[in-house]
């Protein structure tokens, strides 16, 4: 185990309480790890829509731990997402869920916050960070009030001008905003027959997209004007653009929310220093086009969350956190760079319009359809792995089996090892991990289209080794793969 000189107050500090900190949180909690959240605000957001929406693979993940199904209640289901505001097909996403699920990020805070508390982490509002020192045994933290925790880990979850990324050093590197985008949830005295969704026109593009609860959401984008970070953000400020851009503010009235920001993307230069680690925007910020920051810091919070959790208990070494960085900084990348592409397709010059209507065209390509679809819903990584078959790396399907499902296996966000048919030699195998792992065996109602008779899953659903079907199953390499994502076999101590 841990090697500590001081004793600590909890096991892992969580700076923020935003959706990324929240399902951290709640990962850690299913391990057994000790969590104390740090969240600067004194109450949960309840009026601030700000992001609104869940992809598909967000949904996946939620379906993976057993709660999906408050987030489908409290939202409402559309067929499609869109790549700058190009509608985008997601018929051929292999999913139980091929939709967007629009929701506000308040009610996706709420549902996150009542499982992480009954899971049994403390959150601690009205509680801001200030400073922390490490050493070779754990982060010492101080508070804004003087007060100091002490803890193994700490994960900075706390946004895109993160205090823990500052006091760490850790690089921010990136390109500047461009334009100003503002954003308003307010009452319309006289809304537009149906929603409107980015349209294009000389001074800009806008957005009025109904809530369904009797209100708005309102955006503007001016391109090629940056406005001043200090500028008050008001009503008639964004009554004033959408009447440039739109000709009418449709009588916007008694805002719930107003905000202001930019394209700025920007990416941490690493996302671990020592026991310190980056998640959500404050190891990633770039433009809201399709909806993607919150789901990828929900997706970084899950990939970090089991390895963070076998390092705390001393069952992996602390070189298992390094392919966090490894494996999911190159995926926010990849957003970043989609999000620049789907900024510039919105500028409204007649070189953008020419641009936008080749780009349409390309997007009723199937192959071009199906990468695009893949991307913005994040049904595509995969993630760097030793072997040739497709399905390593990548997340499992979500199989009907004749007892249940795939994704209800891994609600206690454990590996398994899935045997789909009746293999020798799997028990003696994986004996050495049954702390960590569970064999099931279990046979899928169809048969087809998989080409495996076993794989082992990682905690996070995504496929670690497989026995291709009809061959004889290589155990040296299930027992390296096991070694590799979930440390030696056995109980033993791990110097951290």
């Amino acid at each position: 185990m841990i090697n500590e000189t001081t004793e600590a107050d909890t096991q892992v500090v969580i700076a923020g309480a935003g959706p990324t900190g929240l399902m951290l949180a709640f990962e850690l909690r299913l391990a057994g790890v000790e969590v104390l959240v740090l969240e600067r605000l004194p109450e949960a957001r309840t009026v601030e829509s700000r992001a609104g929406g869940l992809h598909v693979r967000t949904m996946e993940t939620l379906d993976q731990r057993g709660i999906l199904e408050p987030f489908l209640e409290g939202g409402r289901r559309r067929p499609g997402v869109h790549f700058a505001g190009i509608p985008l097909d997601l018929s051929a996403v292999a999913t139980r869920h091929p939709f967007l699920l629009v929701i506000t990020q308040s009610e996706v805070e709420r549902i996150l916050a009542e499982h992480a508390a009954q899971s049994g982490a403390q959150i601690r509002r009205g509680a801001e960070l200030a400073s922390f020192t490490q050493d070779d045994s754990g982060v010492t933290v101080e508070l804004t009030d003087g007060s100091r925790v002490r803890a193994d880990y700490l994960v900075g979850c706390d946004g895109g001008r993160s205090t823990v990324r500052r006091v760490a050093h850790i690089g921010f590197p990136g390109t500047p905003a461009t334009m100003t985008a503002m954003l308003g949830d307010v009452h319309l005295a006289d809304p537009p027959a149906h929603d409107i969704f980015q349209e294009r026109r000389a001074q800009g593009s806008f957005s009025v997209l109904s809530s369904g609860s009797g209100w708005h959401r309102v955006i503007t984008n001016e391109f090629d004007h940056v406005a001043d970070r200090g500028e008050p953000v008001t009503l008639e400020g964004l009554r004033a653009v959408m009447r440039k851009i739109a000709g009418t503010d449709y009588g916007m009235h008694t805002p719930r929310w107003l905000s202001r920001h930019g394209d700025a993307a920007r990416q941490a230069d690493r996302y671990r220093d020592g026991r310190v680690l980056l998640a959500g925007d404050a190891a990633h910020i770039h433009f809201p086009a399709g909806g993607q920051g919150l789901n990828t810091g929900v997706q970084d919070a899950v990939n970090l969350g089991w390895k963070l959790a076998a390092v705390v208990h001393g069952q992996a070494p602390h070189t298992l956190l390094d392919t966090y960085h490894s494996e999911r900084h190159p995926v926010a990348a990849r957003v970043l760079q989609n999000t620049r592409a789907q900024t510039a397709l919105w500028r409204v010059d007649e070189q953008t319009s020419a641009l936008r209507a080749m780009f349409t065209d390309l997007m009723g390509v199937d192959d071009v359809r199906q990468r695009l679809a893949g991307e913005i819903t994040a049904t595509d990584i995969k993630y760097p792995t030793d072997g040739a078959h497709d399905l390593l790396g990548r997340r499992m399907p979500d199989l009907d089996l004749e007892d249940g499902r795939v994704y209800g296996l891994l609600h206690r966000a454990r590996a398994i090892l899935l045997a789909l048919v009746d293999l020798p030699g799997l028990e003696a195998a994986v004996a050495g991990w049954a702390d960590r792992a569970d064999l099931v065996r279990a046979s899928p109602v169809e048969r087809s289209g998989q080409g495996v008779d076993a794989v082992l899953l990682r905690p996070d659903g995504h496929v670690a080794w497989v026995a291709p079907a009809g061959e004889p199953p290589d155990l040296g390499l299930l027992r390296a793969a096991l070694t590799k994502w979930l440390g030696p076999a056995g109980p033993r101590d791990v110097e951290a």
